[in-house]
């Protein structure tokens, strides 16, 4: 193939070798998106119906749970559907939606976001009403939402602009940007890789954020005399802390981890924990240590389980 624009589909990786294994790795990864979508849905319709929710905090988990969900249904659906039906092809189309993955460059900015709102809680509560208003907040998450769509916009024009010559088939369940930049002929690597240095000076700039905002949270939990106060105050940090840290080390890994030591099973599983595993895990991981959003999600639950009783009850007369 001689350039991109004679490309009218990719040959992605199988999830298995064997047609027993990828029947396997279906349901599990139905099973997972299933979770996903359960989870975060409870906490999307928790946030936005209870009033008692509606804090700066609980945004910014709503519009990361917006994120959560975009980033498993661009990749996942088209996976088990090839498991299903034994088949490797994805349309050219296809395979830009997936590259074109600003939900994951917006999740970071949204969690550095979340990190602000944490330090200003605890750091500078009598403040807090004053730097987090509800313009405040619909403007940073904005700002988080552009900076994510412009960053994948970006790199998405630009990989696809590379003359594709190296045929079709990538090693990877699902379209990602290292593996089909291998098959690009071109010697323009110097554009990809101008833009992945503002990307990760951008990255690295809301990671020092990060760490320089719980050097000072924990300086100030520290110094909270009681004990139930000191708990309450890292009980509220956790999750959060927990979130970043999973999803910093799969994806780091995942994007800067040296070419020598990339296998396809290996990408295949980093693949998976930067990419399906968090949007599992993040709403369990923050429902467990938040007691008001539990008390949400399982009122959400019960009125969803009596509206369907009597849905049914009235069908059945």
């Amino acid at each position: 193939m001689s350039n991109s624009s004679s490309i009218s589909h990719f040959l992605l990786l199988p999830l298995a070798d064997t047609r027993q294994l990828q029947l396997l790795l279906l349901w599990l990864f139905l099973g997972i998106s299933l979770a996903a979508l359960l989870g975060n849905g409870l906490i999307i319709s928790a946030v936005a119906s209870d009033h008692h929710l509606h804090t700066p905090m609980h945004f910014f988990l709503l519009n990361l749970s917006l994120t959560d969900l975009g980033s498993i249904c661009t990749t996942v659906p088209k996976a088990m559907h090839n498991s299903l039906w034994n088949t490797r092809t994805i349309s050219y189309i296809g395979c830009v939606a997936q590259v074109f993955m600003f939900f994951v460059t917006s999740e970071f900015s949204l969690l550095t976001i979340m990190c602000y709102d944490r330090y200003v809680a605890i750091c500078k509560p009598l403040h807090y009403g004053t730097l987090l208003g509800s313009r405040a907040c619909a403007h940073m998450a904005a700002a988080a939402w552009a900076s994510g769509f412009l960053n994948a916009l970006l790199h998405t024009a630009n990989t696809f602009s590379l003359p594709l010559c190296q045929g079709n088939a990538l090693s990877q369940f699902f379209c990602e940007i290292p593996h089909i930049l291998k098959l690009s002929c071109s010697n323009c690597y110097l554009r990809e890789f101008g833009l992945l240095v503002i990307s990760i000076s951008s990255g690295f700039g809301c990671f020092i954020f990060i760490v320089f905002s719980y050097v000072q949270i924990f300086r100030a939990v520290l110094r909270i005399p009681s004990e139930q106060g000191r708990h309450k105050a890292f009980s509220t940090c956790l999750p959060h802390l927990v979130v970043v840290s999973l999803f910093l080390t799969t994806g780091t890994f995942a994007y800067l981890k040296p070419p020598i030591i990339s296998y396809p099973s290996l990408d295949l599983v980093v693949a998976v924990l930067y990419l399906v595993v968090p949007p599992t895990l993040n709403p369990l991981i923050y429902s467990l240590r938040n007691q008001e959003l539990k008390e949400a999600l399982w009122k959400a639950m019960t009125g969803y389980f009596l509206e369907a009783k009597s849905c049914l009850f009235s069908s059945s007369n």
